[in-house]
């Protein structure tokens, strides 16, 4: 990865977000003079690469134009060493191990449950606006996903699984998913095609709910 922008994700790891004159001055303490043009280039080429989430609007507390928030994606954290596989991977043999399958299956959906809530459909006027913002949440947290309609309703797919470690031993957390993709849309899915079974990717049939 190019310098630059390698030490912008760096520095928004350590300041969880950042303004561009944020990131101007901590460039300047690692490698001398960059001009703001400069690192609003590189910010939209790490966005473009799905690294740095979408700016987000700050409005200052002493007068002056607001100003554009930048923070990592979960793809931009993925770029740092971190033991987060590791753990969820024992964390969830500890549960299996400890609980009744049907507890695991309460907790597993309590967890899909409390992501489901995350996304915001109340503006959503059409069965269309909320599958795009499913896409948008998936996409946000590492799915690479898109939909597509068919004469029997929508296929959701997802070419990349972000607990694709896990999934390749224990599908648990592919039932998380399904479970998820319901909460989201408010209609049950059929699983297609699946990653971890060996697939190119995970599919889904979403009849239309008309």
């Amino acid at each position: 990865m190019q310098e630059t922008r390698r030490q912008i994700l760096e520095i928004l790891r350590d300041r969880s977000e950042a303004t561009v004159d944020d990131i101007v001055l901590d460039l300047e303490a690692m490698r001398g003079s960059i001009t703001s043009v400069t690192v609003r280039h590189h910010l939209a080429k790490l966005q473009d690469e799905d690294m740095v989430a979408e700016a987000q609007m700050r409005h200052r507390s002493s007068p002056g134009r607001p100003q554009h928030i930048y923070a990592l994606t979960e793809r931009g954290l993925a770029q740092f060493p971190n033991n987060y596989p590791d753990l969820a991977k024992n964390l969830l043999k500890q549960i299996k191990a400890t609980l009744p399958s049907q507890q695991v299956n309460v907790i597993i959906e309590g967890v899909a449950d409390t992501m489901a809530d995350d996304v915001d459909i109340s503006d959503c006027k059409t069965f269309r606006e909320r599958l795009d913002k499913v896409v948008e949440y998936l996409n946000q947290h590492g799915y690479e996903a898109k939909w597509d309609s068919r004469d029997d309703g929508f296929v959701l797919t997802t070419t990349n699984c972000p607990y694709h470690q896990l999934a390749q031993d224990d599908q648990t957390l592919c039932q998380m998913d399904m479970r998820l993709i319901s909460q989201m849309l408010g209609v049950v899915p059929r699983l297609l095609s699946r990653i971890s079974d060996g697939d190119e990717n995970c599919a889904y049939l979403i009849p239309n709910p008309n």
